[in-house]
C-alpha cells in the first residue's frame, strides 16, 4: 500500500458536461493508506478460496422477487460490453451492453472465457457489495469519494488528467482508455482493447497506478448528483442516502476513474473529477475496485 499524506485540495471539475461534479470546492482530508493498484484477479481468487464467497453475478435471482419473469432470465448473469457492428447514436448505452448468462469474475466475457493469463488484470464483474466484502476480509475498507479523488490527483490541482493537462504528453498514452470510434472500433493504440494488467502505465504523483482508465473503481459513498453543494469541508463521508433523479427508485453508490471504454467522444470521466454511479448489487465487465486503510491500522503496512 502507499501512504497518502493528509492535506487540502480542490475537488470537482469545471466541465460543463459533468454537472454532478461541480462546483469546485475545497476539501481537507486526514492521511490514509491506499492500494497501489486495483485489486487483481489473483488477489480476489485468494479471498474467494479463503471464504467461499459467491459474487452477486454468480447468484441466481429469486423468482419470488421477480413475479412473471421467465426462469431463464433469472440465471446468474453478468453485464458485458458488446460492440455493435456499425456506428450507433450515443444516447442509448443499451446498444453496446448485454446481459450474458454465466459471465462473472472468473468468466469476464461469458462462460467460454476465463481469467487464465489475466491473473494480474483487475478483477471485474464485482458489485459494490462484493468489493465491500473483500475489503472487510482484507482488514481494509473502500475509499470515500473524496479520498479517491485526492489520491488520484497525486498532488496536482485543477488538472484534466491525473498526469497533467495534455492527453498524450510527448505522444505517449498514459492510461488504458478507448482510442477510435466509440463503441464500434477500439484501435487499442495504448496496447489494450479491454483491461490491462495493473501497473501497465506510469504512476501518478503519489505512486498510484491506473487512477484513470482501465476499470471504474467503487467508492464507499452513496450517490447524489448535488452532494457537492452541501458536503462537509473536512473528511466528507458522502450523503446518508442515495438519490439519482434519472432512476429515483434505484439506490446508487459512487464509482470513479473511468475505464477502458472512456474516450473524448463518450464519457470522458477519466478526468479525476468525473463521477460514476451504479447499483450496489450490480457489476459489469469494466468495474473493479481498490482499498484503503485508516492510519491506525495502516501504520505497519509495507
Amino acid at each position: 500500500m502507499v501512504w497518502i499524506p493528509g492535506g487540502t485540495f480542490l475537488m470537482g471539475c469545471d466541465d460543463p458536461d459533468m454537472v454532478d461534479a461541480r462546483p469546485w470546492h475545497e476539501v481537507t482530508l486526514d492521511g490514509f493508506w491506499m492500494d497501489q493498484t486495483e485489486v487483481t484477479n489473483e488477489q480476489f481468487a485468494k479471498f474467494v478460496a479463503a471464504t467461499g464467497y459467491i459474487t452477486t453475478a454468480e447468484r441466481a435471482l429469486d423468482p419470488k422477487d421477480y413475479p412473471g419473469v421467465p426462469t431463464e432470465q433469472l440465471k446468474p448473469s453478468g453485464i458485458v460490453f458488446s460492440p455493435p457492428s456499425q456506428p450507433v447514436p450515443l444516447d442509448n448505452h443499451l446498444q453496446w451492453w448485454r446481459m450474458v448468462p454465466g459471465a462473472d469474475w472468473r468468466h469476464p466475457e461469458g462462460p467460454e472465457s476465463s481469467i487464465e493469463g489475466r491473473e494480474k488484470h483487475p478483477v471485474v464483474h464485482v458489485s459494490w457489495e462484493d468489493a465491500a466484502a473483500y475489503a472487510q476480509w482484507a482488514g481494509k475498507r473502500l475509499p470515500t469519494e473524496a479520498e479517491w479523488e485526492y489520491a488520484a490527483r497525486g498532488g496536482l490541482e485543477r488538472k484534466h488528467f491525473v498526469w497533467g493537462d495534455e492527453l498524450k504528453p510527448e505522444g505517449k498514452w498514459m492510461a488504458n482508455i478507448w482510442q477510435g470510434h466509440f463503441p464500434v472500433e477500439n484501435k487499442a493504440e495504448d496496447g489494450y482493447s479491454r483491461t490491462a494488467p495493473v501497473g501497465s502505465f506510469p504512476p501518478n504523483g503519489f505512486g498510484l497506478y491506473d487512477m484513470a482508465g482501465n476499470v471504474w473503481e467503487w467508492c464507499a459513498d452513496w450517490y447524489q448528483p448535488d452532494y457537492y453543494k452541501w458536503s462537509p469541508k473536512v473528511n466528507p463521508q458522502g450523503p446518508e442516502t442515495s438519490h439519482d433523479p434519472m432512476e429515483p427508485g434505484i439506490p446508487k453508490r459512487v464509482n470513479r476513474g473511468g475505464s477502458f471504454l472512456c474516450s473524448d467522444m463518450y464519457c470522458k470521466r477519466y478526468d479525476p473529477g468525473g463521477r460514476g454511479k451504479g447499483a450496489p448489487d450490480s457489476g459489469a465487465s469494466h468495474i473493479g475496485f481498490r482499498c484503503v486503510l485508516s492510519p491506525a491500522k495502516g501504520a505497519a503496512v509495507q
